[in-house]
């Protein structure tokens, strides 16, 4: 799913999968898989943002890692710059890793406790041979601490003297280091209190316009990466049931569980007060997922054919402005 025509995506992920085995019995014999990330496809534009939403156990945070092969695929293309980066050689993928970068969810948990902020930042530039000069490795740290708005006597303190913001910010440094073209950013704010999930989001919009970044912004809120996304591809057990451009994803929802989603931000949208829709059931295992639509055990319009076919991602609007949907009846829903 290419939304610009002419133009080679920084990145195009094609039939994407993961699977994680389930063993069982006395000799632990494999039994079954968790299908995490089932035939993925999608694309993103140099400097754009593509938004990742779903509930969680949706397979989006194992995507993520997935496309930087910091878990091995099972199978599927990762295109980065028109290269299949699944190909490579762990020493290939080594020097790669420079212009691929993650930013993690848990701010207290991905910073080394033992480790200064001064050589939690420097890390990066030891690892692949930078910066052989002391001196001119100090003067980058500094620059990255002002970068994300911490004062630079923050490189001699230690991570559990910063509040969980100051630490995302440290994440956001780290990852900004080695300057790379692809960040993923898994869940980024969703450990932080509400009131500053709004100045890292703008810190990262900042940073994406300054220094032409793209992003895979993965969240379960909806709310959340209204602002900062381009692009919004929605999951739901594995598979991506809805991508379009985020101003028409908000505006015209097409797959029911997209509607469910956007209606259960609390906030309403402009036009009036919207109706709530209550999802209702569990999501089913990824182990044993329903056949058909995977979302029709919970869809309120679920009819035969969703129980015994399994719907083709396929685009309902122009090529100039896609909106993909795996849904049989998303035409009609949308009269």
């Amino acid at each position: 799913m290419n939304s610009s025509t002419g133009t080679l995506p920084l990145l195009e992920i094609k039939n994407l999968q993961k699977y994680f085995p389930v063993q069982g019995g006395l000799l632990g014999r494999q039994v079954g898989r968790v299908h995490a990330v089932d035939t993925v496809s999608f694309s993103l534009q140099r400097g754009k943002t593509l938004g990742l939403v779903g509930e969680s156990g949706c397979g989006k945070s194992t995507l993520g890692r997935t496309l930087l092969r910091l878990t091995e695929p099972s199978g599927g293309e990762i295109l980065y710059e028109g290269r299949d980066i699944t190909k490579l050689k762990p020493e290939e993928m080594r020097a790669l890793r420079k212009e691929l970068q993650i930013i993690f969810q848990d701010p207290f948990a991905s910073l080394n406790p033992r480790m200064s902020i001064r050589e939690i930042l420097s890390e990066p530039f030891e690892i692949h041979g930078m910066y052989k000069n002391p001196t001119e490795m100090r003067a980058r740290v500094i620059e990255l601490l002002k970068e994300v708005g911490l004062n630079p006597e923050a490189a001699d303190r230690y991570p559990h003297e910063f509040s969980g913001g100051q630490r995302q910010r440290i994440g956001i440094a780290r990852a900004l280091a080695l300057q790379p073209k692809l960040i993923v950013a898994d869940e980024p704010v969703s450990a932080l209190d509400v009131s500053i999930q709004s100045q890292i989001l703008n810190l990262m919009m900042d940073l994406r316009d300054k220094y032409g970044l793209s992003y895979v912004f993965i969240a379960h809120d909806l709310a959340v990466i209204q602002h900062i996304s381009d692009e919004i591809a929605v999951m739901y057990l594995g598979k991506i049931v809805e991508h379009t451009e985020a101003n028409e994803l908000y505006s015209h929802p097409l797959h029911p569980y997209t509607r469910a989603l956007i209606s259960s931000i609390p906030e309403p949208r402009v036009g009036g007060k919207k109706e709530r829709q209550v999802l209702q059931g569990d999501v089913p295992s990824p182990i044993n997922p329903p056949p058909g639509c995977r979302f029709n055990t919970r869809c309120p319009f679920a009819k035969e054919i969703c129980r015994n076919q399994e719907p083709a991602l396929r685009n309902l609007a122009s090529e100039q402005s896609p909106h993909w949907v795996a849904c049989h009846f998303a035409g009609e829903l949308s009269q």
